[in-house]
């Protein structure tokens, strides 16, 4: 391989002594900066585009330093280290001089003022100087802000291939087609690549899941689709339910409606023409517009629109005197509600969901299902509930290895035919190596006999066009593992007994409430938003006292707390390793890495800040905090939120194998089944165990719907 000299040499043979010195000069001192062959191209392109004149253009040049800058970096990966040698700041020409016996001629061209006679374009060369030390400067702004400044957040961002038929058709106005394709396309989020070279086909009006492990690029896709940083049709119209309703005066009812915008123009043109008519000041055509808008409100049935309106806002456990409340006096997680009944009653012809079970109870869990069954057009909803799937899905769509693989019907389904994929993939992967190995033997048999050779050569063009080989892509376990604190306790473990509490004497959360559990208890606690469920966990763990009654827990318990809005409280700016060492002090970083690896936060990700991490990586970082001191009793409020599937199941599984209680707040009716052996439903003020488990929870639910008209 000819090196940077000859290639120098043989491309500009006009290149004198001085300035071929020079750029050699120039490219050794900055080998450790460059990081492409465009930063060679900045340094020294300008100069060789000015000795070579009109005989090479700029892309012949880029040629050039291409090969310059691999051949760079050839010697550099076989190079002894003891030759290597790393500059630990810019070279001052103007002091070179002094410091080192160097050819005044060679100084002279270095430092050559305007107006001398140079074969060089003085100006050309300031500025790729001027490039080069910017973006040293840069550089080792960027190295000291990792360690000392703040965190700068990477941006997430698309980029996809459309063809001139695609382009034409879409400029035409001529699609009119709701049916969604998008190919070969890549999303990342900053320098990590989260899918490439894949496709998305949505077909009208199916409703798809896109299911796929924490931090993968689920809830990032769904932002590009939104913003259209995918190319999606124009006509087509998108809502992705992200963000809370600004609170304002609005009452919850009538900020469902805005979302209407052809019902809202055209009622506010009647009560225009209306207006004017009464005063007087009509010009005549005001009767034959105010005709045409009737017929447009008759048209889009505008009169049921507060009628349907309500029943969402009902479904989603808006009280009818919670739909005149104005928006401003609720909290987050209604005012998310109110997002998602807005974008309900709006129908778009695409609506992205992302995790919509999170911020509901169960009982709004179950209409939501039985009101998206009859969705009209498409919905890509991201979600961990197995159930939710299962009810809503026609379609899955995977999200694993940087691509998109589609499935038709519901979640089980998909595993079915997931695992079959896999069966086909390991026996198919198993015959090509069979194949390969026999075809081995014979040319390792025969290799050698000249009167095999033809043959021999005939099946080492064989082996060569047989296509490569790929290891199953399968995706590893998920395994979390919650220490035993356990050791016998004579009962009474945990009790409240005869509790009332209110936070305002004239509104009462509970009265006389009497519950008890021990360290064979499995408990999950249901009910609608509001019912009291949180408030009951703080009494529970002593952070709130009863106004009356008593609260009695075993000198020796444990508790380990788990709260939605633990993760959220996590400090963001620090790693993982950091975060525990922080609470929990004294350790070796080991010991730190270990804890956190056995909630599937390793390598890496233990030492990357935890702002960065997705949702159910947050929760993972939660769950090795909180069982640090291994705890024999844990209360968990809302613990699979953010968590994807697989991480659920081992969730359930791992608290299947700890010896001690568990009292949790959960929706997701999969978790509850596979953990829970007791139910306790929070309502009017206390606690109703439920024989029938979770199945007649549902059935008394569903009751209730039909006979307040709702399904």
């Amino acid at each position: 391989m000819a090196t940077l000299a000859e290639i120098l040499r043989s491309e500009f043979p006009q290149l004198d002594a001085e300035l071929f010195q020079y750029v050699t000069d120039v490219i050794d001192s900055g080998q450790s900066d460059f990081e492409s062959e465009d930063d060679l191209f900045d340094a020294v392109g300008a100069i060789l585009q000015d000795v070579s004149g009109d005989s090479k253009d700029d892309e012949d040049i880029r040629d050039v330093c291409q090969r310059m800058y691999m051949t760079m970096r050839m010697e550099n990966n076989h190079a002894p280290k003891q030759n290597q040698m790393l500059l630990q700041a810019p070279i001052q020409l103007n002091q070179i001089s002094t410091q080192y016996d160097v050819d005044p001629q060679i100084l002279n061209v270095l430092l050559m003022k305007k107006g001398q006679s140079s074969t060089v374009n003085v100006k050309k060369l300031e500025k790729a100087e001027a490039k080069l030390k910017a973006k040293q400067g840069k550089r080792t702004e960027r190295d000291t802000q990792k360690l000392t400044g703040p965190l700068v957040m990477e941006e997430a961002s698309a980029s996809q291939a459309a063809s001139k038929k695609e382009n034409r058709i879409e400029n035409s106005g001529k699609n009119k087609s709701y049916d969604i394709r998008i190919e070969n396309f890549d999303v990342s989020f900053g320098e990590r690549v989260l899918l490439t070279g894949t496709e998305l086909h949505l077909a009208a009006g199916r409703r798809y899941g896109l299911v796929g492990r924490n931090g993968l690029g689920k809830t990032t896709l769904l932002k590009m689709l939104a913003s259209r940083s995918l190319r999606v049709p124009s006509h087509i119209s998108i809502l992705h339910v992200e963000q809370e309703v600004a609170g304002d005066d609005t009452p919850a009812l009538q900020s469902v409606l805005e979302c209407d915008t052809l019902r809202e123009s055209l009622l506010s043109e009647e009560k225009m023409l209306n207006s004017r008519i009464s005063s007087g000041n009509g010009d005549g055509s005001e009767s034959t517009r105010l005709s045409e808008i009737y017929s447009k409100l008759e048209e889009i049935e505008a009169d049921k629109a507060p009628a349907r309106a309500s029943v969402i806002l009902a479904g989603l456990g808006f009280k009818h005197t919670m739909q005149q409340q104005m928006t401003k006096e609720f909290s987050g997680g209604w005012r998310m509600r109110l997002a998602l009944a807005r974008a309900l009653f709006a129908r778009p012809d695409l609506l992205l969901l992302d995790e919509p079970t999170n911020m509901l109870d169960v009982k709004a869990i179950i209409w939501l299902e039985d009101y998206l069954q009859t969705w009209p057009s498409t919905i890509l909803v991201v979600s961990h509930d197995r159930n939710f799937l299962n009810a809503v899905a026609t379609d899955i769509v995977h999200l694993h290895s940087q691509r998109l693989e589609g499935y038709r019907g519901n979640f089980e389904s998909f595993l079915k035919t997931k695992e079959e994929r896999l069966k086909n993939q390991h026996r198919e992967f198993e015959a090509q190596q069979q194949y390969r190995e026999h075809i081995q033997v014979f040319i390792d048999r025969f290799r050698y006999n000249a009167n095999r050779a033809s043959q021999v050569q005939s099946k080492l063009k064989l082996l060569e066009k047989l296509p490569e080989l790929k290891p199953l892509d399968k995706e590893s376990e998920v395994v979390l593992r919650f220490p035993d604190g356990f050791e016998k306790f004579s009962p009474p473990i945990l009790q409240l007994d005869e509790v009332d509490f209110w936070y305002s004497s004239d509104q009462s959360i509970f009265k006389k409430l009497s519950v008890s559990a021990d360290l064979d208890s499995r408990v999950c606690m249901v009910g609608e938003n509001g019912a009291g469920k949180s408030t009951m966990l703080k009494l529970l763990m002593g952070e709130l006292s009863p106004v009356q009654g008593i609260r009695h827990a075993h000198r020796n318990l444990k508790i380990g707390y788990f709260s939605q809005h633990h993760v959220d409280q996590l400090d963001m700016n620090i790693t993982a390793v950091e975060l525990l060492a922080k609470r929990f002090p004294g350790k070796t970083e080991e010991e730190y890495r270990h804890q956190l690896g056995s909630y599937g936060i390793s390598g890496e990700l233990a030492t990357r800040s935890v702002a960065s991490l997705s949702g159910g990586q947050k929760s993972r970082v939660a769950f090795a905090q909180m069982t640090v001191l291994c705890p024999n009793f844990y209360i968990l409020d809302e613990p699979t939120n953010h968590l994807d599937m697989e991480t659920i199941e081992a969730l359930g599984k791992a608290l299947n194998k700890f010896r001690g209680g568990i009292i949790l707040v959960s929706h997701d009716e999969r978790f509850i089944r596979l953990v829970c052996q007791e139910l306790w439903v929070c309502e009017n003020g206390g606690v109703t165990r439920i024989d029938g488990g979770f199945d007649e929870y549902r059935n008394i639910l569903q009751e209730q719907f039909r006979k307040e008209g709702f399904l």
